[in-house]
């Protein structure tokens, strides 16, 4: 049971990063770093009760550590939800899934530059395939606004905050366990919010909030209870386990749960190039992480 506790956590880290994307999709008419600053605030009073006692217990090795924690906070906390957000008011829903689902090969390709690891043929392959997959869907620029040559901004937008998570996630590998988990976690909360308030306050986040809806402070709430709280945890405990690479494979399953979560709920209508690029990413994913036949034995 232990050894399928990370892999049920991090199907259900899909099922909730599909649930952003959605909520985030249908609150594309509220500035982008309002509603991060949204749901990292509300995030924080739900954190607060239970990370307190550990955060102060922590705060030594917070400042041991401030650089790490740093790092992990803007990243995967604050600015990789932003950039979400941000795509979203130009791209679909189902673009923002299937680009976020080149995670795994964005960190190979990084583990490679960084660290020095080695690519099989077979993993070159699954590099060459899954950028062409993107390129497909990108190409197509099936949102409202394009730049010249037909490329929409929200897509650019969505690779720059794959490149942002993908250092979150070896931050967390490499750092993580020295934080408390749940003091960890508020820490973060408290320096999110405290990064992304001047921005939210200069999108005009003081005008915006008061005049928000029911449904805006419903959306508001699932962003800031399940993908900041429920879902980073479940993360980072999975990624301890198994490490970033292979948790990075459940991410495969994100376009399949986006597509038709917004051709249900928000009627998207779903382009065959995006169903043609989200099974060439996937495949190109699979024959990435792929282990060697003696590894797999």
């Amino acid at each position: 049971m232990h050894a399928l506790r990370p892999h049920l956590f991090l199907l259900l880290v899909v099922a909730i990063f599909a649930g952003n994307i959605l909520v985030g999709k249908a609150l594309a008419g509220l500035p982008p770093f309002t509603i991060s600053l949204g749901r990292v605030f509300i995030a924080l009073l739900v954190m607060l009760p239970l990370g307190w006692y550990q955060a102060r217990r922590g705060w030594p090795v917070f400042r041991r550590h401030w650089r790490p924690l740093l790092g992990l906070a803007l990243s995967g906390v604050a600015f990789f939800n932003a950039l979400i957000y941000a795509a979203l008011k130009f791209t679909s829903a189902t673009n923002v899934a299937i680009l976020e689902s080149l995670i795994p090969v964005a960190t190979l390709l990084l583990s490679v530059l960084l660290l020095g690891e080695r690519f099989r043929a077979l993993q070159w392959g699954g590099v060459v395939l899954s950028l062409g997959g993107a390129v497909a869907v990108i190409s197509a620029g099936s949102g409202a606004v394009t730049m010249p040559g037909g490329v929409n901004p929200g897509d650019l937008i969505m690779l720059l905050a794959v490149l942002v998570w993908v250092g979150y996630s070896l931050l967390v590998k490499e750092h993580m366990a020295r934080f408390p988990r749940y003091g960890g976690l508020l820490a973060m909360l408290v320096i999110a919010n405290l990064a992304l308030a001047p921005i939210a306050l200069l999108e005009g986040a003081w005008q915006v909030i008061p005049r928000l809806t029911v449904q805006e402070l419903a959306g508001l709430a699932y962003l800031g209870v399940f993908p900041s709280v429920v879902a980073l945890l479940l993360y980072n405990s999975a990624l301890a386990d198994i490490g970033p690479t292979r948790a990075s494979v459940y991410l495969n399953l994100l376009p399949v749960f986006t597509m038709l979560g917004a051709w249900w709920l928000l009627g998207e209508t779903i382009l065959p190039v995006q169903v043609i690029g989200s099974l060439v990413v996937i495949v190109g994913v699979w024959c990435t992480i792929l282990p060697p036949r003696h590894e797999a034995a």
